[in-house]
């Protein structure tokens, strides 16, 4: 169906006056304003259809997926997915993925089921991020993408095992760079994912001095220290290390008292403030957020109880890096790399993949005697 001059801002105001009103998605808002005005476009099918929607009903600052600048190895269109939804898929498929829910967030090897995982911190980035792309009629698709995939590259034993490998490896470790890195080079035997260049891009500036060059990249970074700063608050709890009613009223007076509520007030700040695609909140919401990531630096990040086990993963680290040097120690799959790019990169790729567990067992392998059966 043609695009019809103007028709995208005819339908927007009653589009986001259905999202007020029945709080659900785009999508149905837009097809139940289709069915009234009389309008097609009921049944979205295939990659076609939902590009047309795109266009009609998503902000002027959303990246439509028909306009991506592409992959670095060229691809024939799926007929059934846009290209945000297949890195999507593919991400969520990729071994690198998998790999997270094994991987420290804040605390190292807790006990108990609840604590979380950079799998678990991954999708509650999604989610956040996914809500504010929605309220302004951003790309939902592009967002989730980035979202899945921007802790990809992190290491064990979580800043711990980034700052150690950061010391050993020459020109140093950022785990944003490492995420490209995955996707780029390592996944899929070395080929990578071949993932659009929208998505590499808001991986690699979720949390650096650079801004995204898509709105949904900006999201992401905002949404990632949405949700850590929160959920980190929940784990310290739990761990003992603090209570929440222990946050000062000068920012749970602004913010909440609770997890749900400061997230919801920060988003809601968030989605008020940028509707031009430029992540801002409100001033009084911003200091008390920056107050927010100050207390939670004092009191849990570098918070001695919090933080022992910390001081032994840099000699953890580096000595299954020592190892990992000489060639013959290195699994097969890594053996291209040190050829093409050193036994240090390879050493540190094969690292930065391994979860807190297998890092320990291959440690204890290494290092540890083992006792005789007699």
């Amino acid at each position: 169906m043609p695009r019809v001059a103007g028709r995208k801002n005819f339908l927007r105001p009653f589009v986001r006056f259905a999202l007020f009103l029945q709080e659900k998605t785009a999508l149905p808002a837009y097809i139940l304003i289709e069915r009234k005005i009389g309008g097609a476009g009921l049944a979205v099918r295939d990659r076609e259809q939902i590009q047309e929607l795109e266009e009609k009903i998503l902000s002027p600052y959303a990246s439509l997926s028909k306009n991506t600048r592409g992959r670095k190895i060229p691809e024939e269109e799926c007929s059934l997915r846009t290209p945000y939804q297949r890195d999507r898929d593919r991400i969520i498929h990729c071994k690198a993925f998998r790999r997270l829910k094994h991987k420290t967030q804040v605390f190292l090897s807790p006990e108990g089921d609840h604590y979380r995982t950079r799998l678990t911190h991954t999708l509650e980035v999604a989610q956040i991020a996914r809500t504010i792309a929605r309220a302004l009629m951003l790309n939902e698709d592009l967002t989730e993408a980035i979202s899945l995939g921007h802790d990809l590259g992190h290491t064990p034993f979580g800043h711990a095992g980034e700052h150690a490998l950061n010391g050993l490896v020459p020109g140093g470790f950022r785990h944003y760079e490492q995420s490209v890195r995955v996707v780029e080079r390592l996944e899929k035997g070395g080929r990578g994912l071949n993932l659009t260049e929208e998505v590499r891009d808001g991986i690699l500036c979720h949390t650096t001095g650079r801004q995204a060059f898509t709105a949904e990249g900006r999201i992401v970074r905002v949404a990632d220290r949405i949700a850590y700063l929160n959920h980190d608050i929940d784990d310290a709890e739990r761990a003992g290390v603090f209570r929440e009613q222990d946050l000062p009223e000068s920012i749970a007076g602004v913010l909440g008292r609770s997890k749900s509520k400061r997230i919801d007030t920060l988003v809601r700040s968030v989605v008020r403030n940028s509707a031009d695609g430029q992540m801002r909140m409100d001033p009084e919401i911003r200091r008390a957020f920056d107050a927010l990531a100050e207390f939670m630096d004092s009191h849990v990040y570098r918070n001695p109880y919090a933080k022992s086990e910390e001081t032994k993963v840099p000699r953890l680290i580096g000595a299954l890096y020592e190892y990992l040097l000489k060639p013959e120690h290195l699994p097969e799959d890594m053996r291209p790399i040190a050829e093409q790019e050193g036994c240090d990169r390879a050493a540190c790729d094969f690292i930065a993949g391994m979860t807190d567990h297998y890092a320990v067992q291959l440690f204890e392998k290494i290092y540890i005697p083992k006792s005789w059966k007699l």
